[in-house]
């Protein structure tokens, strides 16, 4: 595995000189909810109320669109952002992506993505909808939006919260497995799923031990 250094602290690093710049690359969990629940709401009435949609066939798009964010999100974490770039370039653009955060884990305002790159994206991925999907495109581009939401919250949880019983214990032991024991594997946060069906399972957690900063080794 890569040697590498990893912060166990709540520790937060300068990562741009520019102040304005560095201000913005701090991003309040809560950030997403502002930005996103009511663009789902939007998405679920244009879907209803003027593409004249039954809450049937909305409730299964919608539901379509979340399996499509959790194939995004899988193939997003293991394809780009665990990425090896060989140029100087490229590594500075790795490390502000997704290196940060492998580097200093426990970094509470740089757990979601910031409005300046989650916007854009998702404006990408609505036109990608549109395409696909043509006027049935809000509704699964609100579960898709559904999806992205329960990520970034699952993900802040996994890091900040306890966590102590049933599901949400798993997800953490699950996630801390893939930062402190080995990142080559547990690509997926808000769901294993994909981890299954490509074989990229991270392995069995022990019992109901925490694997927590504490566990961290040398990759």
């Amino acid at each position: 595995m890569r040697q590498r250094h990893i912060s166990v602290k709540n520790e937060s690093i300068r990562m741009f000189e520019n102040d304005f710049i560095e201000r913005f690359s701090h991003v309040h969990p809560a950030t997403p909810l502002v930005i996103f629940l009511p663009v789902i709401a939007f998405m679920l009435y244009l879907a209803v109320g003027q593409r004249g949609l039954s809450i049937g066939a909305t409730a299964g798009l919608f539901a379509l669109g979340l399996l499509i964010w959790t194939l995004v999100e899988y193939a997003m974490h293991r394809y780009l952002f665990h990425y090896g770039p060989r140029s100087r370039w490229g590594k500075r653009l790795h490390f502000l992506v997704h290196g940060v955060h492998h580097d200093h884990p426990q970094d509470a305002t740089r757990l979601v993505a910031p409005p300046a790159f989650s916007l854009p994206v998702a404006l990408v991925f609505y036109g990608l909808f549109l395409g696909v999907f043509g006027r049935l495109a809000p509704a699964p581009f609100a579960g898709f939006l559904f999806g992205y939401l329960c990520y970034d919250m699952i993900h802040y949880a996994t890091h900040h919260f306890s966590m102590k019983r049933g599901v949400g214990l798993w997800l953490k032991q699950y996630h801390m497995r893939h930062h402190y024991k080995d990142d080559h594997n547990g690509y997926g946060v808000s769901s294993p799923l994909w981890d299954y069906v490509f074989r990229t399972r991270s392995g069995d957690v022990v019992g109901s031990r925490h694997l927590t900063p504490s566990d961290t080794h040398a990759e």
